[in-house]
């Protein structure tokens, strides 16, 4: 099966200068990401195998992992438009692991619109993906050959890693031993190795050193675990006008988060009774659920040990920041962007 996947180059010889003669913020790179992901094209038959993959590339989203690429390039002095080919990789794969994980999760909708498996069916999503996923590496190899053995290397990792993090937290559900350690483990992988492989590559194709590379790939992992628990926290403690989905819904699918499971390790005699019971037992409506739980993690101080923990993650990005060599104002922008990213009610 032969497949082509191409994209118009966004930019004219008279905007190419002004990529590389100062920073650019992160919506305009979120904006050249999105430009250009309506310039790929795809074949149009068979049609139900491609109409899925521009279905939920349409979608949107924040683009926020291919535009982190094109910032890691920027920040060390390298053409964002040599970078836009695997920025563009990493949001075709990010989108490929979405339209699989919906089927796992059996969810109708996707930022509002229908997942692909409810719109086709399961069997057009699965393969849709899997060409998604090759998709994504013919955009990556599309980088200079003496960078190509390298940063396969580090979309393979990362591709990788990804999967592992999704299997884990599919065999949490099935557990009620699962420790801190285990869960952070476990959104490093399915969350912050993304965050971290994509500053990576971006980095290199900059002209960054290895070492610099490596720690501006330590830097979006702990920020991509803070990011995570702080999720996990809005998820509870969110304002429902501005968390931008239903605030308990962790809670009322008893899904794993740093949360609960900090929870049922502090419980103890009645509370781990009671919690215990609010999670095997079907009697309870949602609301009151939800309610019964946010009270136990109320009486037991979760939330300032999930703010703690997410605090200490937020540190461990800075510090390897501190320890990257470039200029201080170029930190100062990763330091904003981190604080921003933080700092956020949805």
């Amino acid at each position: 099966m032969v497949v082509s996947l191409t994209f118009t180059t966004l930019t004219t010889s008279a905007t190419l200068t002004t990529f590389t003669t100062k920073m650019k913020k992160l919506e305009d790179l979120q904006q050249i990401i999105s430009n250009a992901v309506t310039k790929l094209s795809f074949p149009t038959h068979p049609a139900e195998l491609y109409e899925p993959i521009k279905y939920i590339l349409s979608i949107g989203g924040k683009r926020m992992r291919p535009a982190l690429l094109l910032m890691a390039c920027d920040l060390f002095g390298g053409k964002v438009e040599d970078a836009l080919s695997p920025a563009l990789a990493i949001e075709v794969f990010h989108n490929f692991t979405l339209m699989h994980d919906d089927i796992m999760d059996n969810a109708p909708l996707r930022r509002g619109r229908t997942t692909v498996h409810e719109r086709w069916n399961q069997n057009v999503a699965i393969l849709s993906g899997d060409v998604m996923l090759i998709e994504g590496y013919k955009l990556m190899m599309q980088v200079e050959n003496r960078l190509l053995r390298q940063i396969l290397d580090i979309f393979n990792n990362t591709a990788v890693g990804v999967c592992e993090g999704q299997q884990i937290d599919m065999e949490f559900e099935q557990r009620n031993d699962v420790v801190i350690d285990e869960y952070i483990n476990m959104i490093r992988l399915k969350t912050a190795v993304v965050l971290g492989g994509a500053l990576k590559i971006g980095a290199l194709i900059g002209g960054a050193e290895l070492k610099d590379a490596e720690l501006l790939s330590d830097f979006g992992e702990h920020l991509g675990i803070a990011f995570q628990l702080q999720d996990d926290i809005l998820d509870v403690y969110g304002d429902p006008e501005k968390f931008g989905k239903l605030v308990g819904g962790d809670i009322i699918s008893n899904k794993k988060t740093y949360l609960l499971i900090k929870a049922l390790e502090l419980a103890k005699d009645e509370k781990a009774l009671e919690l215990t019971d609010l999670l095997i037992n079907k009697k309870f409506e949602n609301t009151e659920k939800v309610k019964a739980v946010t009270d136990i993690y109320n009486s037991l101080d979760v939330r300032q040990y999930a703010e703690t923990a997410m605090q200490c993650y937020a540190d461990k990005a800075f510090k390897a920041l501190d320890e990257i060599n470039l200029p201080d104002d170029h930190k100062q922008y990763l330091r904003d962007f981190a604080d921003g990213l933080m700092v956020r009610e949805n």
